[in-house]
């Protein structure tokens, strides 16, 4: 199996090195690129393959919000994980509207980065557990409050695999269903509760108790 490629996209040199040694560390993966600068990237990328992309949210020059936009409409296969802290939080949304598949707090460790990079390759979403428990004390998204009998058991157990970051290809798989069916529950599902995204949803999940932080 080859490497992931993975650039990274941050403006604080320090942050930037350290994180170049740990991806050093991981054998599946190989840092083909890393920059300060937005614009910088926008010009890599057009001539060069990159799998997945680290991108911190607030940046001088371009936001994270800007350049996932921009990146997503050059290569729309390129998979982007947002690097955030927590006074981000207002930033989330945009960021998932744009096109970003991941949360990952600056903090987290080697294992942890490696997990979102791995599930975020292979199409699913990973939000960091501490994201999660901060958004889901705060009223972040205007979402739908529906009675537990409005969502059908079908669509309670994909809503669950869906929060858990699997696919809609690992999902159908599980449930022996066919890709589209599942893509018409979670159309169902996004329309019931009012979401937008799959961060929406997973907020909205928690507090509806219909799936748990650790």
């Amino acid at each position: 199996m080859k490497p992931i490629k993975i650039a990274v996209v941050d403006d604080h040199h320090i942050f930037r090195e350290g994180l170049r040694l740990v991806l050093q560390q991981i054998n599946d993966l190989k840092i083909v690129y890393d920059t300060h600068s937005g614009k910088d990237f926008l010009e890599y990328v057009q001539n060069h393959p990159i799998d997945v992309a680290l991108v911190d949210i607030l940046m001088p020059e371009i936001t994270g919000i800007e350049l996932t936009q921009k990146l997503m409409k050059l290569n729309p296969d390129l998979k982007i994980i947002a690097l955030t802290m927590f006074s981000d939080l207002e930033h989330y949304s945009q960021m998932m509207t744009a096109g970003a598949l991941g949360f990952l707090v600056k903090s987290a460790s080697k294992e942890e980065l490696h997990q979102a990079i791995k599930i975020v390759y292979d199409g699913g979403n990973y939000f960091s557990q501490e994201i999660l428990k901060k958004l889901s004390t705060q009223s972040v998204y205007k979402q739908k409050s529906l009675q537990k009998s409005q969502l059908t058991p079908r669509e309670k157990e994909i809503l669950k695999l869906l929060c858990s970051g699997k696919t809609t290809f690992e999902i159908s798989e599980h449930l022996f269903i066919s890709f589209k069916t599942v893509e018409t529950h979670r159309t169902n599902i996004f329309k019931k509760t009012g979401v937008h995204n799959i961060a929406e949803l997973i907020i909205w999940a928690i507090k509806h108790h219909y799936y748990s932080v650790k």
